[in-house]
C-alpha cells in the first residue's frame, strides 16, 4: 500500500514511474491484516502497560504478544530499544507526531476513489468488547489521550442490558467507535496497482532488488533475474525488509517485524457488518467477503520464517468464549505477515543519505491506514525539494 501509494501521488506530479514487486501486489503485510481505515487508533505501540503486560505475556503461550525464547543479540537489543519508548511522556511524543498524519488519512483514501482507484472504503461503526469493566479504562484512556493530541473520536458506552449481536454474555462491557472505515486491503492494493499500470506506469512482479547505488545519471537498480536500470529517484517501500537495502544510505533505525495472523471464519445467520475489536485480547475482526476475518498477535520473528501454527490456535483460544454463532474451527485464509515496527513507534519516510535515494515505511500495524497519506506527501518531498509538516518527524536519519 505504502509503495503503490507512492507511486499513485508521483503520478499525479507527471513523474514516469516503475513498480518493482519482489513477489506480486500484496503478497505481504498488504493482504491478510484487518483492512482497519482507524486514524482513531493508530498510535504508539510502545505503551507503558507493556511493562506490566510483557512480562506476563512472555510466559503465556495464548498472549497476544510472542518473542521466542532463544538467543538472538539483535532481536533483544531492537526489545530493550523498544521498551526505553514505553513511556507515557514518549508516548505523547510520538502521539503529537503522529496526528497531523493521522488527521489526513481518511481524506487522503477520499482522494484515491475520486481519481480512479476502484475500490471502496466503508464507513462503519467499531464495536470494542471487554470481559470486565476494569479492562476498559486503559483503553478509554488512550482515546482520550488521542483526541487530546488533536483527534476527533466519538467513542460512547452500549448501555447495560443492550445485547451485540454474535458476542456472547462473557462480554459484560461494549463500546462503539463512530467516524472510522474498513477495507478489504488485498483488493484495495490490487486496485491500487491496477490503476498505477493503467496510468502508465510498470508493474514489475518476482522483481527482487538486490542492490541500489547512485551513479552520475541517477540512480542505478540492480534486480535480480533483469538487467540494471536507472532512475532519477529510487524510493524503498519494502515494509519489513527495509533495512536490507536502505542501510548502507545512513538509515541505522532499526526495523523489527511484528508479525499478525490472522484467518477468516463463517457467522451463523445475519453476517456480522462491522468490526469488532477485543483490546484485552489484542483481537481485531472485520467483515470479510461474507465472512469475518479475525487478526491478532504481535510475534518478533523473522519476517521470512514460516506461519507458526500455535500463534493461530492463540488467537482462537483468546476469543472462543467471546463470540456466539461464529465457527472458529471452520478456518480459512489462515495467513502471517510482517509488519515493519520501529523502536519509537513511528514511520521512516524521506530522504536518506544519498542524493535521489528515498525510503517509506516502518509504520508498524498502521501502513495501511497511513499509506495513502504518506505516498502523498513523500511524493510532494521528491518532486518540490520541501519536506511536508507531517512526515518531518519520520526523518529516517534520526
Amino acid at each position: 500500500m505504502v509503495g503503490l501509494a507512492t507511486a499513485w501521488h508521483l503520478q499525479e506530479h507527471g513523474v514516469d514511474v516503475t513498480v518493482l514487486d519482489r513477489h506480486g501486489v500484496a503478497s505481504g503485510a498488504s493482504w491478510g491484516n484487518a483492512g482497519w481505515l482507524t486514524p482513531g487508533l493508530a498510535m504508539p505501540l510502545a505503551d507503558p502497560a507493556l511493562w506490566a503486560y510483557g512480562p506476563r505475556a512472555l510466559l503465556d503461550p495464548d498472549a497476544a504478544l510472542s518473542v521466542p525464547f532463544r538467543f538472538d543479540r539483535s532481536l533483544w537489543s531492537f526489545l530493550a530499544r523498544f521498551m526505553t519508548h514505553a513511556r507515557r511522556g514518549a508516548w505523547q511524543r510520538a502521539m503529537a507526531a503522529l496526528t497531523p498524519i493521522d488527521r489526513m488519512a481518511l481524506e487522503a483514501y477520499d482522494e484515491l476513489e475520486a481519481g480512479g482507484v476502484h475500490a471502496t472504503s466503508h464507513p462503519s461503526r467499531w464495536v470494542i468488547g471487554f470481559e470486565r469493566e476494569r479492562e476498559s479504562v486503559p483503553f478509554v484512556h488512550e482515546l482520550r489521550a488521542v483526541a487530546t493530541a488533536g483527534q476527533e473520536i466519538r467513542l460512547s458506552r452500549v448501555p447495560d442490558g443492550v445485547r451485540v449481536p454474535h458476542l456472547s454474555r462473557a462480554v459484560r462491557s461494549a463500546w462503539t467507535l463512530e467516524g472510522q472505515r474498513y477495507i478489504d486491503p488485498g483488493a484495495y492494493t490490487q486496485a491500487l496497482a491496477t490503476s498505477v499500470g493503467a496510468r502508465g506506469a510498470k508493474v514489475l512482479s518476482d522483481a527482487r532488488v538486490t542492490g541500489i547505488r547512485p551513479v552520475p545519471d541517477g540512480v542505478e537498480v540492480a534486480v535480480h533475474g533483469h538487467e540494471a536500470t536507472t532512475a532519477d529517484a529510487v524510493v524503498i517501500a519494502t515494509g519489513a525488509w527495509l533495512p536490507d537495502l536502505a542501510g548502507q544510505f545512513g538509515v541505522r533505525t532499526r526495523v523489527q517485524a511484528g508479525r499478525g495472523y490472522s484467518f477468516s471464519v463463517p457467522v451463523e445467520g445475519t453476517p456480522i457488518d462491522h468490526p469488532v475489536y477485543f483490546p484485552a485480547r489484542r483481537v481485531a475482526c472485520t467483515p470479510y467477503q461474507g465472512r469475518l476475518r479475525v487478526a491478532g498477535t504481535m510475534e518478533f520473528r523473522g519476517p521470512d520464517e514460516p506461519l507458526q501454527p500455535a500463534r493461530i490456535r492463540a488467537v482462537v483460544n483468546s476469543v472462543r468464549d467471546l463470540f456466539e454463532g461464529v465457527d472458529l474451527d471452520a478456518r480459512e485464509d489462515e495467513w502471517v505477515g510482517s509488519r515493519p515496527v520501529t523502536p519509537d513507534g513511528l514511520p521512516l519516510v524521506g530522504r536518506t543519505a544519498a542524493p535521489g535515494v528515498y525510503v517509506a515505511g516502518g509504520h508498524g500495524m498502521w501502513g495501511m491506514v497511513l499509506g495513502p497519506a504518506t505516498g502523498r506527501a513523500l511524493a510532494g518531498l521528491i518532486t518540490t525539494g520541501e519536506t511536508p509538516e507531517e512526515i518531518r518527524p519520520f526523518d529516517p536519519l534520526r
